[in-house]
């Protein structure tokens, strides 16, 4: 075997209470789909999925280490995260001071739409996230297997985005129930994109923080 079996449970295991506990990529799976739907909510999860895999080859490559021994490049990286967070708030604001008359134009217009990509760049840009990789997948690696590490790292931080996708899916299927009791009504539909712009700005702080 490529990779040490008896840390496979462990990381599992792991890997699954990091997924189900809420957190700011829970909060903007939630978000988009109070937002705009179910589909929007997917590609959201889809996005974060594959961020997970591009998280996987720098911490590989050894370019998730530059943040770590860069505090100069991190602080860019975060602002860029943060500044993109809060330009996704202030847009769902804006969206819901449109007038009624106009909301259902609006929603039609923008639901779905580059969401996936948003998600994306949303996971790519924060720091955080891969800081967290070169902590968290290193401590799987069996230095005494014949596979060089890199391929057990890449193993590992493959698995962990595969593991997280269907209980992010399980996020975006409560957050359309809830959704559900408001949709058709163009003022409810401005309030979610308040509390989605809200959200937004709130995880926009919470990564500076």
């Amino acid at each position: 075997m490529p990779i040490n079996v008896d840390f496979l449970i462990p990381f599992l295991t792991i890997s699954f209470l990091l997924a189900v506990t809420p957190g700011p990529s829970n909060a903007f799976l939630m978000a988009q789909t109070f937002a705009k739907g179910r589909n929007a909510g997917m590609q959201s999860a889809a996005g974060f999925a594959v961020a997970g895999v591009i998280h996987t080859i720098f911490a590989v490559l050894g370019l998730s280490a530059v943040l770590k021994a860069s505090p100069q490049a991190y602080q860019i990286v975060l602002m860029m995260g943060a500044s993109y967070l809060l330009y996704l708030g202030v847009m769902s604001i804006r969206d819901s001071l449109v007038v009624q008359g106009e909301a259902s134009a609006v929603v039609n217009n923008k639901k779905g739409k580059n969401v996936f990509i948003q998600a994306l760049l949303t996971e790519v840009l924060n720091p955080k996230v891969a800081l967290f990789f070169i902590a968290f997948i290193p401590q799987f690696v069996d230095n005494s297997l014949t596979t060089a590490p890199a391929i057990q790292m890449a193993i590992f931080g493959l698995l962990y985005p595969i593991f997280a996708l269907p209980i992010d899916l399980s996020y975006v299927h409560f957050g359309d129930k809830i959704a559900s009791y408001f949709r058709g009504h163009p003022s409810a539909q401005q309030w979610l994109d308040r509390i989605t712009g809200l959200i937004f700005i709130a995880l926009a702080v919470s990564m500076l923080l």
